[in-house]
Order: C-alpha cells, then sequence, then structure tokens
C-alpha cells in the first residue's frame, strides 16, 4: 500500500502513472476531490481507494500499518499568490506535521514536497545545505510556509526511520492543464502561439539581464517522479534535497524550443513585467544537484529541449 496525497494534482499524478508502470497498484489516493478538470488526472490510473484529506488521518487510524510500505504526501496549496496566511499554515505546514508524526507512530517512510520558493531571490544561493535552511527569505507566504515546516522537522527529535524533504524547482509536463495561471511557461507558450503564432515574455528590470535572459532551473516532470521512486527504495540518508535539472536555462531558450517543438516560426516580443511583481522577480534560479548524486542517485537529468519537445508531443495527442 502506497500513499500519495495531492493525488489528482500535476506531480502526483505522474507519480501514480509512474508506480502503476512499475506494478504498484494498491494506491491510496488522499486529495479533496472537488475539481472535475482535476479529477480527470487519475482517469487513467490504477488506484485502490481514494479517501478525501479532511478524513485521511481518520482513515489512517483504522488501517494495519504493517500494510502501509510509503508516503509521497505532495499535497499542498500550492498557489504562489495566495495570501491567506492562515489557510496555508493549516494546510502546509501544519498538515505535513501531522503526516510526520504518524509516520513517526506507525513506522512508514515519508517523502514530502518542499519548494524551491523557500530560497526567495536566492540571496544565500541554491544550496541544500541544511544549516543555511533557518537563513532562507522566502518572498510569498507559499514559500514561507514550506520553509517553516522544514525547520520544524529539521527541529524534530523524533524523525521517521526515513524521510526526504525535496525542494521542486521549476516542474514543467504532463497532467498540468488544470494549474490555470500556476501553470508551466511551456504550457502558457503552447496556448499563446497556439492561438496567435506568437508568444510574449517579459522585459528584463535588471540591468545584469537581457530581455528574455531571465533564468530558471527547468525540471521535467519524468526526472521529479524517477528520483521519488529512487528514494522510496533506496531508504538511506535522510534529508532535505533540491530536486531541479542542476542546469539553468533562459527564457528565450524555453521558447524557441516551444516554437521548435511546435515546428512554427519564431516570433517573440516583450512587455513590462506587471509592478506588483516586479520587486519579487527572480531573474536566476539553479537548484545544486550534488548532495543527490553524492548519496548514489544513478540518473541524467532530461535537456530542456528534449523535455519540452516530450512535452509537446503529449499535447499535442
Amino acid at each position: 500500500m502506497i500513499i500519495v496525497t495531492g493525488a489528482a494534482g500535476f506531480i502526483a499524478s505522474n507519480l501514480i502513472k509512474k508506480l502503476n508502470s512499475e506494478g504498484f497498484n494498491h494506491i491510496i489516493a488522499v486529495d479533496k476531490f472537488d475539481n472535475p478538470e482535476k479529477n480527470k488526472n487519475l482517469e487513467d490510473l490504477k488506484i485502490q481507494e481514494k479517501v478525501e484529506r479532511d478524513v485521511f488521518f481518520d482513515w489512517l487510524d483504522n488501517q494495519d500499518a504493517k500494510k502501509v510500505e510509503f508516503i509521497f504526501h505532495l499535497g499542498a496549496r500550492t498557489d504562489t499568490t495566495e495570501f491567506d496566511i492562515a489557510l496555508l499554515t493549516e494546510l502546509n505546514t501544519d498538515y505535513s506535521k501531522k503526516i510526520w508524526e504518524k509516520c513517526i507512530e506507525m513506522q512508514i517512510p515519508l517523502v514530502y514536497a518542499s519548494s524551491a520558493a523557500t530560497y526567495g531571490l536566492g540571496e544565500l544561493g541554491y544550496n541544500d545545505d541544511e544549516s543555511k535552511i533557518p537563513e532562507l527569505k522566502p518572498l510569498n507566504p507559499y514559500g514561507i510556509s514550506k520553509n517553516e515546516f522544514d525547520k520544524w522537522a529539521l527541529q524534530q527529535e523524533k524523525k521517521p526511520f526515513y524521510w526526504a524533504g525535496l525542494k521542486f524547482f521549476n516542474v514543467y509536463g504532463p497532467r498540468e492543464y488544470h494549474k490555470g495561471r500556476m501553470a508551466s511557461v511551456i504550457l502558457h507558450a503552447y496556448k499563446q502561439i497556439s492561438e496567435t503564432g506568437k508568444m510574449k515574455l517579459f522585459h528584463s528590470h535588471n540591468p545584469e539581464f537581457k530581455d528574455g535572459e531571465q533564468m530558471r532551473d527547468f525540471v521535467f516532470v519524468d526526472d521529479v517522479v524517477n528520483v521519488m521512486i529512487w528514494l522510496m527504495h533506496h531508504r538511506k540518508n535522510s534529508g532535505i534535497y533540491n530536486l531541479g535539472s542542476g542546469k539553468a536555462r533562459t527564457f528565450l531558450d524555453l521558447v524557441k524550443a516551444v516554437f521548435k517543438a511546435m515546428e512554427k516560426k519564431e516570433d517573440i516580443s516583450f512587455i513590462d513585467t506587471p509592478a506588483d511583481i516586479r520587486d519579487k522577480y527572480q531573474y536566476f534560479t539553479e537548484a545544486e544537484m550534488e548532495k543527490l548524486k553524492k548519496i548514489g542517485y544513478p540518473y541524467d537529468f532530461t535537456d530542456l529541449e528534449s523535455g519540452v519537445d516530450a512535452y509537446i508531443k503529449e499535447m499535442k495527442l
């Protein structure tokens, strides 16, 4: 029995698909199943049982702990524009604490989703050195809620016998169509180019970066899923890890890859970054991935062009 929270979401549904392909079909899907569009992510997957988020802990109390092999806790309020601090604390911090405590009580190994949003503007770099986590300065309440749980987890004397927190960078790939404005730039570019034949990017308001040369660590969802499943089997070296590609790329690189994958002529222009986010805009993110590699993670990460091409082909289908 493998439990996946946030199961109907983007990364979690891709994880379940991969687990199914490896013969894991006794999946307990935990979520708030009130979004018909999002629920489509589960239609082609093998799931043993769906459990509503609000009753999950009561459900878990009635299970034989020996039957629960692993928990992937990916459920969260992931909207970076959400400013309801009480809601974010409830769903992202306090709910995670309850899962942590249940994993200790029932001896269940745990992988949970943190976020690269915890790094803020990257003043301290993007190194997943746990001693730096208390010093990080996230830019928004979402990032704060994630960092608060990371800090809390590190402070605990009692921990699950195996646990890992993963700081996801800019993940893209199939099954994110329900995310609206929170979807990846690739999806927005695909839609905009399909409708207009053109793509608009933000001007740079930082003299160190030319227009379109703002950089992000874009990571293909298949790579994210591969890391999580590898950790499920590895079950050593507990801790908090970055999960990006390890290589920053420009938005121009990304959009050019989308035009190429769509077999369209490039037509790129620039608009001003909205004033309300301009002072909190990240111009560079790049995951330092040495820590994961040092514990033995053996696989390479998909380059941007290959990932975009695979994603666009799937969207066309």
